[in-house]
């Protein structure tokens, strides 16, 4: 086994042309908290990718995960000769890992999937006779998904959402689990920010997307790691960092209010002038003054929110902050580790298990 410690700057080189020699396929998985899964998802992808006979590669990317999913993605490396192993030096995040990944695939396509088996391997060949009738990305199609219902909210909004940011086909399910060709993939990889997001990556790229219809399949191990919050970032990553369209509704809303407003004082101003005799000496008004003052206020709170996530994304982009590190990559096939991955990650010496 091959064992490359990789010294980065955080944003290493772009995904290099495939080999021609490379694997047909290459699934990128970033891993956290799923040391139970991890060798269930290595059969089921050898079970599923074998009758096809062609040569794939599974990349696991440990993102810091606290439990000791990296202890067993090292003994997979030794096991099976095609799955590589990228420790990452510290928690960056889910599509940081997953860009992580891509940028060291080789195959001429390239698969996403998550490493808790809701995503079964199954599906990969035909994921990818999608891919080759055309498609750049395919989608798998979860009519049900086994998980809470907030999150199936959370997915129905995020992808209303992406209809009027990203300009999402409708229809579309913006899924985790794809393939892409390998053109996008080497598209997507110039990113350099450091809060990728990679369905949003992936439609500014290209709108040849596809899906096929995939069942759901049930956590076989522990329990999910996107808490309201994380979700919530997602969202955010999507609104901010790929459109305008957030600012520009807050224009118009401005606007808006001005108008509201304009009309009220003129009507207030004719009540006043028309009907005297309903604006008695000792009326104060001092409810409906609140009301407005809060209203506006909480408005501008909003704004400014809205604008500090610009600019402090801005601000992020400009201080270089790194969108990776990586700590080591491991691979039990040595042709393909040593001098293309030197080259790609940057300063790397080779030491043994």
């Amino acid at each position: 086994m091959r064992t490359e410690e990789a010294h980065t700057p955080g944003n290493f080189a772009l995904l290099k042309a495939a080999p021609a020699d490379g694997p047909w396929l290459s699934i990128v998985v970033p891993v956290f908290r799923s040391e139970a899964c991890l060798p269930d998802l290595v059969q089921e992808i050898q079970k599923a990718l074998a009758p096809t006979g062609n040569a794939f590669e599974v990349i696991l990317v440990n993102d810091f995960s606290p439990d000791r999913s990296w202890t067993t993605i090292e003994d997979l490396c030794r096991e099976y000769p095609f799955v590589m192993g990228v420790d990452l030096r510290r928690n960056f995040g889910q599509d940081n890992a997953i860009l992580t990944g891509i940028r060291l695939a080789a195959g001429r396509f390239v698969a996403i999937m998550d490493d808790d088996l809701q995503h079964d391997p199954i599906y990969l060949p035909a994921l990818v006779a999608k891919a080759e009738s055309g498609a750049d990305v395919v989608y798998a199609d979860f009519e049900t998904k086994h998980q809470k219902a907030w999150k199936n909210a959370g997915s129905w909004l995020n992808g209303k959402l992406a209809e009027w940011v990203l300009y999402k086909p409708k229809g579309l399910y913006l899924s985790p689990y794809k393939v892409i060709r390998r053109e996008v993939a080497e598209e997507i990889c110039r990113y350099q920010g450091p809060v990728p997001y990679i369905d949003g990556l992936l439609l500014q790229t290209t709108w040849r997307t596809a899906s096929i219809a995939a069942a759901h399949q049930p956590r076989r191990h522990g329990h999910g790691n996107y808490s309201f919050w994380r979700s919530a970032g997602v969202t955010a990553r999507m609104l901010f960092a790929f459109s305008v369209r957030p600012v520009r509704a807050m224009a118009w809303i401005g606007l808006l209010m001005s108008v509201i407003a304009l009309a009220a004082g003129a009507f207030v101003v004719g009540y006043r002038v028309f009907f005297p005799q309903d604006f008695p000496p000792e009326t104060i008004g001092w409810a409906s003054v609140m009301v407005a003052i809060l209203l506006m206020g909480g408005l501008q709170m909003f704004f400014f929110g809205i604008l500090g996530e610009y600019v402090g994304r801005t601000y992020l982009r400009v201080n270089d902050k790194p969108q990776t590190s990586i700590r080591t990559i491991l691979t039990g096939n040595p042709s393909v580790a040593a001098p293309a991955l030197a080259e790609e990650v940057g300063s790397v010496h080779d030491r043994h298990l």
